[in-house]
């Protein structure tokens, strides 16, 4: 086990969302802070926000007023970033030229209606765990209490482990939930304070995972093995999303079911793939990329009934 550092409570982070009640991502009711930076570029994200490390620019046409009630924005833009798009229902509304914008985020700061919007603001712990606390009532009736997400929140390992630790001292349950690809040292020091973690192995055919998440999963499987060594009494639940034409054979689940059964404090959860965060990639100016369908109900009971046979 690794040293135990004293963190600053006045550490920051950048933190993109902070979600109440959720019961899906942990024990009891649950509130979610989402940390930036994620090193995966699944096709499937349905957080794109997420992946870049920085604040970034969101812009929501539905919410634009247009140009005839508001010209704030075009005024502000330095770069010439932001034009005027002529549309069908004469509201003529702004445009964003990803390639001119550097990302100042001045435009966002003016918009009155929050079509322009930021994804990303940097927050103190203190600043988190107070918005946590709020919450404590339902935490120790439930069992329920802070779960960090993201992105990747041991992209920020060292708020992510100040954060824990500030959850610890106030007495509340924590978790985190994580792709796994992180160097040792950023998941031992997030460690220390967990008691549970939700931890992504998607495929263990390496060049599938390379394929459809830009990086090997070398590091994944590495940091499970030491995870369930080295922190036997931290509760684990392996997810897997279920992606058409990805992992969504019996062979794909079998091949991560044997490599995680039989190890103590092991739970093993299937997630069916959807498309609910599709319309974010347009806020952010990016295309999404994975056309297909969805896996059938079918289909996933049957995987269901796989991990069945050997996680009770």
């Amino acid at each position: 086990m690794g040293e135990v550092k004293i963190f600053d409570k006045k550490k920051q982070g950048y933190v993109f969302n902070i979600q109440n009640y959720s019961v899906h991502d942990g024990p009891g009711i649950r509130t979610i802070v989402f940390l930036k930076g994620c090193p995966l570029r699944c096709k499937w994200c349905s957080n794109p926000e997420s992946q870049s490390r920085q604040p970034e620019l969101a812009y929501n046409s539905n919410k634009c007023i247009g140009i005839n009630e508001c010209m704030w924005c075009v005024e502000v833009c330095a770069n010439g970033a932001i034009t005027i798009e002529a549309s069908a229902d004469d509201i003529n509304r702004i445009k964003v030229d990803r390639n001119l914008c550097n990302n100042c985020l001045k435009c966002a700061d003016v918009c009155p209606a929050k079509a322009l919007d930021v994804f990303g603001v940097l927050r103190s712990v203190n600043e988190v765990m107070d918005i946590v606390e709020k919450d404590n009532i339902f935490y120790s009736r439930s069992g329920g209490g802070i779960t960090l997400s993201g992105g990747e929140p041991l992209m920020q390992a060292d708020f992510a482990a100040a954060l824990l630790k500030e959850a610890k001292r106030r007495r509340i349950n924590t978790n985190i939930e994580t792709c796994g690809h992180a160097d040792w040292e950023s998941m031992e020091k997030v460690c220390n304070y967990l008691d549970n973690i939700y931890m992504d192995i998607k495929c263990i055919d390496p060049v599938k995972h390379q394929e459809f998440t830009g990086v090997s999963n070398e590091k994944v499987l590495a940091n499970f093995k030491k995870l369930t060594n080295c922190f036997p009494n931290i509760a684990v639940t392996v997810r897997t999303p279920v992606i058409p034409g990805f992992n969504d054979s019996e062979e794909d689940i079998l091949a991560i079911i044997n490599f995680i059964k039989g190890i103590p404090n092991v739970k093993y959860e299937l997630l069916k793939y959807h498309r609910l965060g599709e319309a974010k990639y347009g806020y952010i100016g990016r295309e999404y990329l994975m056309e297909t369908k969805s896996v059938t109900d079918q289909q996933m009971a049957t995987f269901n009934e796989l991990v069945k046979r050997y996680f009770k």
